[in-house]
């Protein structure tokens, strides 16, 4: 069957596709490749993992071939395209291999595009991705019929992509780990929330990092759009380059075209134009990192042909994504807030300038190579307890008594950590879970360590 999208098409039916990676997305592209009446490939190096496991998420007649540990080198021959997981540097060797050899290199996001039908928005940045994601779908579904909200936000774009009619609209997050195996990626609107650092551990440097992102719309032309935040310098620069039309959002200043915050109000400028849309107070959501993800979920929902006062209906209703900003519960007097998806330092900033009163902060985790010392200055005399986690721990400690923060207690358990919270905090207090920092190590993922402090919170 071939691709139904791009210029280059290729014929994979009975040919073997190489898949690294067994998680949601692998998982996901191996069962649209059988879909294609494709053979795929499936290898990862984790050789503990059971070739039987991972056949049984696949089809009863399926011909995949599972390989672990090591690919064999007649095998690596065979194969016509690669599609490597997210997780998978494209720098690994295998990758780079196969790549200086001709070989093909799609994503999952670039799998599930191509095979996709409709309309396609699209959403990334360092932080916000989950949220605007999510409120864009809900604005869509209040518009459309057929609505698809998928990639980083849980559902892999290959698992939706056969189903998605001519009539569907589907609204994408997509991470920099993604866009870097696209080639023909090409939504009809984009958005690109905000770049500050972070995967440096991943992409080396701050220019890799924004390459990647700015691919989102490498493939775009002016009939497409692209909502940028005007906050983010290196966003500004971009726009001079951007292939699409771009609108800008702003939370700092008055602009000529585009969307922007003016006394707590949204408004909406085009030239001489200027609608008042709403009071900031109309939404569920706080902090002002919110008020600049909905203005770009207005932004890509205008763009994507929903009525405005459709838009705002939506938007007024809307509550916060789990693990970001959510409240939990007030208990004895203190407000507990669940920041868990405040994976880096930029994330944690949001959260801590969303609190409003004396708060105990819990942070720490995985190192990813970021530093802390923006984080710790925006704490403005808020946080009078930081509590510490994980392999960071040291790290943070340093950096915030660099700072002259003092009131610093280490944890080495979860457990321990929220306990020390609940001892500390007192009627008026907020206690935050926003680490700035990555769950590995300590949990599975960010919405285990989340529901682990939400459980905490509730059983008291």
């Amino acid at each position: 069957m071939l691709e139904r999208k791009g210029n280059d098409f290729m014929e994979i039916k009975d040919k073997k596709v190489l898949v690294i990676g067994t998680g949601l997305s692998g998982m996901g592209a191996a069962r649209l490749l059988e879909a294609l009446e494709a053979v795929p490939v499936i290898y990862d190096a984790n050789q503990t993992l059971s070739a039987d496991w991972i056949k049984s998420k696949l089809s009863d007649k399926s011909r995949a071939e599972v390989y672990l540990g090591v690919l064999p080198e007649t095998v690596r021959k065979e194969v016509v395209l690669l599609v490597p997981s997210p997780g998978v540097p494209v720098d690994t060797g295998i990758v780079e291999e196969l790549r200086s050899q001709g070989i093909p290199v799609w994503g999952e996001l670039e799998m599930g595009y191509r095979y996709a039908k409709g309309r396609l928005a699209a959403i990334t940045g360092t932080n916000g991705k989950t949220t605007t994601t999510t409120l864009v779908g809900e604005i869509l579904k209040a518009n459309e019929k057929e609505v698809h909200v998928v990639g980083n936000i849980g559902k892999p774009f290959t698992e939706e992509a056969l189903e998605i009619t001519g009539n569907g609209v589907t609204v994408a997050e997509v991470s920099s780990f993604q866009l870097e195996t696209t080639a023909s990626f090409r939504p009809a609107v984009s958005a690109i929330l905000n770049i500050t650092p972070d995967h440096l551990d991943r992409h080396h440097t701050m220019e890799n990092y924004a390459a990647a992102k700015e691919r989102i719309a490498v493939c775009q032309t002016k009939e497409d759009v692209c909502i940028l935040n005007y906050e983010d310098q290196r966003l500004r620069e971009f726009a001079n380059r951007c292939p699409a039309k771009v609108v800008f959002f702003s939370s700092q200043r008055r602009l000529e075209q585009g969307l922007y915050l003016e006394n707590e109000k949204i408004y909406l400028a085009e030239g001489e134009q200027v609608q008042q849309l709403m009071d900031i107070h109309e939404m569920q959501l706080v902090g002002i990192c919110n008020v600049e993800n909905v203005m770009a979920a207005i932004g890509v929902s205008l763009h994507m042909g929903v009525p405005m006062e459709k838009i705002l209906e939506v938007v007024r209703g809307f509550r916060a994504v789990a693990h970001r900003i959510e409240f939990v519960a007030t208990k004895h007097g203190v407000d507990y807030y669940n920041d868990s998806k405040g994976t880096n330092p930029d994330a944690a900033i949001q959260g801590i300038r969303a609190m409003t009163k004396p708060t105990i902060l819990i942070g720490g985790g995985y190192d990813k190579g970021n530093v802390y010392d923006e984080w710790i200055e925006a704490f403005e005399n808020k946080v009078k307890c930081l509590v510490l986690i994980g392999q960071t721990a040291d790290k943070i400690e340093a950096c915030a008594r660099k700072h002259g923060i003092t009131n610093i207690i280490l944890a080495d358990t979860f457990e321990k950590a929220l306990k020390i919270c609940t001892k500390t905090a007192v009627e008026g207090d907020a206690v935050l879970l926003s680490p700035a920092c990555a769950s590995w190590g300590m949990f599975p993922n960010y919405e285990v360590r989340g529901n682990l402090f939400k459980d905490y919170v509730h059983s008291l």
